[in-house]
């Protein structure tokens, strides 16, 4: 059989439920590779390399997107590849954390030596 002719017959089993899954698999996997997009557009308008901070939104929400969805699947090799998500919330505590309190954003201070 081919490859069309596989595509075809699981098209025609698949139903509602899996249909919004898969498109909840896709849309996560789409919003976390566009947070490349961000960064790479981003350090081209800086000349430098900088992290945005959509970059780590967009990785948060496509992250858990993706874990929901490995879940869904009970996929593990996708349920382990999303410990980002930690990473992503603990960049996001500090981008939130440096807005209400500026000192914050400065980082913790080292005595010279």
């Amino acid at each position: 059989m081919t490859l069309f002719g596989e595509l075809s017959q699981w098209w025609a089993r698949v139903t509602g439920l899996e249909l919004a899954w898969l498109a909840l698999g896709l849309g996560g996997q789409a919003m976390f590779s566009a947070r490349w997009i961000v960064q790479w557009l981003a350090s081209e308008r800086m000349r430098r390399s900088i992290v945005p901070e959509t970059f780590w939104y967009l990785s948060l929400i496509g992250g858990l997107m993706v874990l929901a969805y490995g879940i869904w699947k009970r996929e593990p090799v996708i349920i382990l590849g999303q410990f980002g998500v930690f990473i992503y919330a603990r960049n996001i505590y500090f981008l939130l954390r440096a807005k209400g309190d500026p000192a914050a954003a400065k980082g913790p201070r080292f005595p010279a030596e």
